[in-house]
């Protein structure tokens, strides 16, 4: 169990937050959903914050019910898979644009966390020696040419072997996920926009966390809204959607 568990989210424009938080006693899910590209053809018939509402209650609900032994790969399969079927048939679930998410969870049981993630959305740990263990799934920062990419080579790169993987259609991108267990007295899950700090204004995951736990997650939004403003993006959106949440184990 969590002894504490806080969060905030903010919409990094005035198209909606495609970030979603869920958390319950034992277990937080954050997810990211891919905005899509102007002028491309999803295939499909739902958008993204359709995709996010429905991944994240599937997660939330084998969470909340599941065994806490249940591997979190497997845990996020499932979901996927009920999610796919929820599309219907009307939906092109082959189309590399369909919609898709990043995914960061955890799981506690005592002072050790069970973590996943899939995309660009990390989890950071304070462990019990003064360290921090950064858990970060960086194959989309590893796509040939570097940026700024193409909309075809994101096109052609995701969910395929080489390239980097999301979860949408594919139950078996689950598979794909940076998955472990650590003893942790502080655990975060973040969305990209708030590792932005760390990214691209020269924070430490050190100062990250300490700021977190003095301070609470809506200053770290804070702090990352006032850097865009002040210095502007290394690239992509002025300002995205930033999601955090902290917690601590319960033995810790």
């Amino acid at each position: 169990m969590f002894t504490e568990v806080a969060y905030a989210t903010s919409a990094g424009s005035g198209r909606g937050n495609e970030d979603l938080v869920i958390a319950g006693p034992a277990w937080i899910v954050v997810l990211d959903g891919a905005t899509a590209a102007a002028g491309v053809d999803s295939g499909c018939a739902h958008d993204v914050s359709w995709l996010v509402a429905r991944l994240g209650g599937a997660l939330a609900a084998r969470l909340s019910t599941g065994r806490d032994d249940d591997p979190l790969a497997d845990v996020l399969e499932s979901a996927v898979e009920e999610v796919a079927e929820a599309h219907g048939g009307a939906c092109d679930l082959g189309n590399p644009d369909s919609p898709s998410s990043t995914v960061a969870m955890v799981r506690t049981d005592g002072g050790r966390v069970d973590y996943l993630v899939l995309g660009d959305s990390p989890v950071v740990c304070s462990l019990p020696d003064g360290g921090v263990l950064t858990v970060v799934d960086d194959r989309l920062e590893r796509l040939p040419g570097g940026r700024p990419y193409s909309l075809e080579l994101v096109r052609r790169m995701r969910n395929a072997p080489g390239g980097f993987w999301v979860a949408g259609a594919r139950p078996e991108a689950a598979r794909e996920s940076v998955c472990g267990t650590v003893a942790a007295d502080g655990v975060a899950v973040l969305t990209d926009g708030v590792a932005r700090l760390v990214d691209w204004y020269g924070w430490s995951w050190a100062e990250f966390l300490a700021a977190l736990a003095a301070r609470g997650p809506a200053a770290l939004i804070a702090a990352v809204r006032e850097l865009e403003s002040a210095r502007g993006p290394v690239w992509g959106k002025a300002h995205d959607d930033a999601t955090v949440a902290w917690a601590r184990p319960a033995s810790s």
